[in-house]
């Protein structure tokens, strides 16, 4: 039998290619009926975690908290006491916004375990760049069924428009696997994050164009769209030759 190896692998160092059993989970829930969001950021400080709340510009009384951990138990053990004991509790959860995924390495990172666990809570807690865009896709069937070479020409492609808009200063991204922890069965998860809002839907607009998008894409959305009004992210101390 084949031996199944669950490691994430990065780029070459010295020789010996990166690897790690170590990844970060993400979630995004949203909330309405938040009329008193002093209420939860005061909460969110006493409480210690790390996490970004964001007020909803399209529902006036909508919120969105982003946490994350490496372990998954975080989110049983400490979120869920936490939001049942907290103002949270007052809120009303939107479940069709909810979102979960896990870090993923493609083989070439030069730094892994910082681009498995720094990386994405460090680019949404930066405090300039506080617009921020979350949706989950799912690609069609036929694209897993494609040769790995046009696969990788497919992403290269759109993969290009978001490093040329990253180039540009206009937004960072983050990119979440979903497989099996998603109610809806999606793919993946992508967060967009700005120094304004319309850069960020200007990418959206440039990835219709792809290959990926207009072709091989299933679903998107339900798109959330929030602006930053309390984070915390303490980094965490990791060698630049992990």
């Amino acid at each position: 039998m084949e031996t199944i190896d669950l490691r994430e692998k990065g780029g070459v160092r010295a020789g010996v290619q990166q690897t790690s059993d170590r990844r970060l989970f993400m979630q995004l829930l949203a909330f309405g009926g938040a009329g008193d969001t002093p209420a939860l950021t005061a909460a969110l400080e006493s409480s210690g975690l790390e996490a970004v709340l964001y007020e909803d510009v399209n529902d006036p009384h909508g919120v969105a908290l982003v946490t994350w951990s490496d372990n998954p138990d975080f989110f049983i053990k400490t979120l869920r006491p936490f939001l049942q004991e907290s103002p949270f509790a007052l809120l009303s959860l939107k479940p069709e916004y909810t979102m979960m995924g896990r870090s993923y390495a493609l083989g070439h990172e030069p730094n892994l375990e910082d681009w498995l666990l720094e990386r994405s809570p460090r680019s949404i807690t930066d405090p300039e760049w506080t617009w921020h865009i979350w949706y989950p896709l799912r690609r069609k069937g036929e694209f897993n069924a494609l040769p790995p070479e046009e696969q990788s020409a497919i992403l290269r492609e759109h993969g290009g428009i978001g490093h040329s808009f990253g180039s540009a200063g206009y937004a960072m991204d983050v990119r979440l696997a979903c497989f099996g922890i998603d109610a809806n069965d999606n793919d993946f998860v992508i967060g967009l994050v700005g120094k304004e809002l319309h850069p960020l839907s200007a990418c959206v607009q440039a990835m219709r164009k792809t290959k990926q998008t207009s072709s091989y894409m299933q679903e998107m959305g339900p798109f959330f769209v929030g602006k930053t009004v309390w984070q915390k992210y303490v980094p965490k101390a990791i060698s630049a030759a992990s």
